[in-house]
C-alpha cells in the first residue's frame, strides 16, 4: 500500500510545484523559476493552458497530508504504433528531504497505472545527463534509454 495520496494540482499550488521543481534541478542548471512569483502573469498563462487541456495535467504528491513530490503528466496521441497513445512524464520531483525512501518509486508507480487507466500503452520521461543517479532510479523501475533527446531553445 502506497503511503503517498495522489491528487490533481490546483492553481493554488503552482508556488509548490515550483518550489518542488527549483529543488530538483539537475546539477548546475540555471535557476530562472521563483517559487515566490507564483502569481507573476508567465505562471498564470501557463497554468490557464495546463488546466484546459484534458490531455494534461499536475499531480502532487502528498506524505501526511503534506506535499512531498509532483510530476506532470501528458497524455501523448499518435497514429504510429496503430494509434498507440503514451504518457509523458515530465518534472518528477521528490522534495530533497524525502529522497532515498521509497516515494519516487511509488510515485512512479502510480503514475504508470494512472498512464494505463488513461489509455496509454507507454510511458516515457527524460532525465538530464547529469543526473546518473536518476538514471539508475528509473532504469531499476524497469524504464530502458532507447533514444537520445534533443534541444533547441529560444
Amino acid at each position: 500500500m502506497s503511503r503517498l495520496k495522489f491528487r490533481h494540482a490546483t492553481r493554488n499550488d503552482i508556488a509548490t510545484i515550483l518550489a518542488l521543481s527549483i529543488g530538483g534541478n539537475a546539477p548546475g542548471r540555471k535557476i530562472v523559476d521563483d517559487a515566490n512569483q507564483a502569481d507573476a502573469p508567465e505562471y498564470q498563462r501557463a497554468w490557464d493552458v495546463i488546466e484546459k487541456d484534458p490531455s494534461n495535467s499536475y499531480i502532487i504528491a502528498e506524505l501526511n497530508d503534506e506535499p512531498v513530490g509532483c510530476m506532470q503528466i501528458n497524455i501523448l496521441h499518435s497514429l504510429a504504433g496503430r494509434g498507440k497513445s503514451r504518457a509523458q512524464l515530465e518534472g518528477v520531483h521528490i522534495r530533497a528531504d524525502h529522497r532515498g525512501k521509497g516515494l519516487g518509486s511509488e510515485m512512479i508507480i502510480w503514475a504508470i497505472e494512472n498512464a494505463k487507466q488513461n489509455g496509454a500503452r507507454m510511458v516515457q520521461l527524460t532525465s538530464s545527463k547529469t543526473r546518473p543517479e536518476a538514471h539508475k532510479f528509473y532504469e531499476k523501475l524497469g524504464f530502458e534509454a532507447t533514444h537520445e533527446g534533443f534541444k533547441l531553445q529560444f
